[in-house]
């Protein structure tokens, strides 16, 4: 436990030093350092003013399973997150650094299936990480009991003020007891969090970490539109059309790290994974190998490159989009350091613009939508790299023992052919075209200049008016600030526009739900032939049910 000593002195058990340890972690950040010990030794409510990306989740996840009893029959702590993948991201996080403790840690948001929900919170659980509307409703419903809670964490409490949950916050937080520690996070205090402060806070400390620099300013940042089963042909032409490429490709699993990695070497690159079921010992030897550059890819996912400190990467791949922005941040801080220029690549999918754009904004990241490579440019690189280390050889005239071989086929051949025969016989699959296969354009089956029309088999006969239409579509999407424009409300269906990312992520989620012979969800059909405002598709076979608590869809 030596590189956990800083850990350790903060007053953490063997057995979370231990789950640090197996996670990758060596050292507190800054916030852990403060947050940790005034939350074992003392008794304070704590703010926690830090920016995204300083390790928030630990600074309060760690102290609360410390003090948290194993099998207590009631919910011990409720954490709100403003998304649901931030809300995942925390359970994940707290999940992996609980150890040998048996606590049941579960995620609670708007979008899963509410059968499923109601019945993990009967079987018993510990803490409870949800977003303020899905809370709300387990509280009407009498499924989730907070009078208990020892512990109450809000995190990134600026995004919720910007997301107007401030008074689902004050409604959540009535309906827990009064013997609880508060925990408050934030970027920023603008003046209604410092209100809630003062009203449920009675004694607090208030630690500020300062505020660096969010994204390197030397580290450029991209991301590419791409269909997943593009993305290994993307990343393969990005590693090729650099002259030098040292860098980091970020994936979501262990499983997922280990087949890039091995789909790398197959196609003749230096690389190498990283994942946490890696021993100590294996883990130090591929990062060995990666600082003398013998690899120069490595795989690796979030957790696994906690602690990695790599100078000089000329990339940061995110193969797989970040849960939340304090993982991007930590991902791309990782180039662009020591004076030197970085360049951080985001691939996204069609269905995860909603979550891109929440990143973007949450990291305030100037990042900028770029062109994958076309075959032509990647071969002109190559060619273009191979012509220069031809002259740099001439330069220093190190031939070694080829000048004379060179001669003798001089006295034979013309030269122009000799040096074409060379070329081919050493490059010849480096300059082959049909090494790369052709990368479809993004799927676009909805409007990328704006917004889109969609048709949703639900009208006046479910209960349906504009207002409860755009509450059921919020929440499906997890986006309670998303503007639901133009609804028109008919008996049996409806019509609505939404933002292009938006639609095709609710396109996504009712891809294989039908009503009748209808998709639940799909594009508003403008051909001549037929109008859908007319006809009754998307009729009720059932009957009708409340909309105010719309029937989750997703399995």
């Amino acid at each position: 436990m030596e590189k956990l000593a800083k850990f350790k002195a903060l007053g953490l058990s063997d057995s979370t030093l231990k789950a640090l340890k197996k996670k990758g972690f060596e050292e507190p950040t800054p916030i852990q350092e403060k947050v940790i010990p005034l939350f074992l030794k003392g008794e304070s409510d704590i703010i926690g003013q830090a920016q995204t990306g300083t390790g928030k989740t630990t600074a309060f996840g760690a102290p609360i399973i410390e003090k948290i009893p194993e099998k207590s029959g009631y919910v011990q702590a409720i954490i709100l997150t403003p998304t649901r993948e931030l809300a995942i991201q925390v359970s994940e996080e707290l999940n992996s650094i609980k150890g040998d403790k048996k606590l049941h840690v579960v995620p609670i948001y708007g979008g899963q299936s509410m059968t499923q929900q109601l019945r993990v919170l009967k079987s018993g659980v510990d803490i409870v990480v949800g977003t303020p509307g899905r809370i709300i409703d387990h509280l009407e419903r009498k499924s989730l009991d907070l009078e208990h809670i020892a512990y109450f964490v809000l995190d990134e409490a600026d995004e919720m003020l910007n997301m107007g949950f401030i008074d689902d916050i004050k409604e959540i937080l009535k309906a827990t007891g009064p013997d609880k520690r508060m925990l408050f996070f934030s970027a920023t205090m603008p003046k209604p969090i410092l209100g809630i402060v003062k009203k449920y806070m009675q004694n607090y400390e208030h630690v500020t970490i300062e505020k660096e620099e969010l994204a390197a300013k030397l580290t450029e940042q991209i991301y590419f539109e791409v269909q997943e089963n593009d993305k290994f042909e993307a990343l393969s032409r990005i590693i090729d059309i650099e002259d030098e490429f040292y860098g980091l490709v970020f994936c979501r699993t262990k499983t997922d790290t280990g087949q890039l990695a091995q789909k790398l070497s197959d196609r003749g690159y230096e690389a190498d994974a990283l994942h946490g079921d890696l021993s100590q010992q294996e883990r130090e030897k591929i990062l060995n190998k990666f600082r003398k550059q013998k690899i120069n890819v490595l795989v690796a996912t979030d957790v696994a490159a906690r602690g990695i400190d790599i100078m000089d990467l000329t990339h940061v791949i995110n193969y797989s989009l970040p849960q939340d922005p304090e993982s991007y941040v930590h991902r791309i801080g990782r180039t662009g350091r020591a004076g030197k220029q970085g360049t951080a690549i985001t691939f996204v999918t069609s269905t995860e613009f909603r979550r891109l754009t929440y990143i973007k904004k949450t990291s305030k990241s100037e990042m900028k939508k770029g062109r994958i490579p076309e075959i032509k440019d990647v071969i002109k690189a190559k060619r273009a790299r191979v012509k220069a280390e031809l002259e740099e050889t001439i330069k220093t005239e190190e031939y070694g023992d080829c000048l004379e071989m060179s001669e003798r086929l001089l006295e034979e051949y013309p030269a122009e052919k000799i040096l074409a025969a060379l070329l081919k016989y050493t490059f010849k699959e480096k300059f082959d075209e049909s090494m790369y296969t052709e990368i479809s354009s993004p799927s676009s089956y909805v409007d990328r200049k704006g917004k889109t029309r969609l048709f949703i088999a639900m009208g006046k006969a479910d209960g349906m008016s504009p207002e409860k239409l755009s509450y059921f579509i919020q929440e499906e999407l997890g986006d309670s600030e998303l503007k639901v424009r133009d609804a028109e409300i008919f008996p049996h269906f409806s019509f609505v526009t939404l933002p292009f990312a938006q639609a095709e992520a609710l396109l996504e989620i009712f891809k294989n739900k039908r009503r009748g012979r209808k998709p639940f969800v799909e594009l508003a059909q403008k051909s001549k032939g037929r109008s859908l405002k007319g006809s009754n598709n998307g009729r009720s076979n059932g009957r009708p049910r409340n909309p105010s608590r719309p029937r989750n869809t997703k399995k």
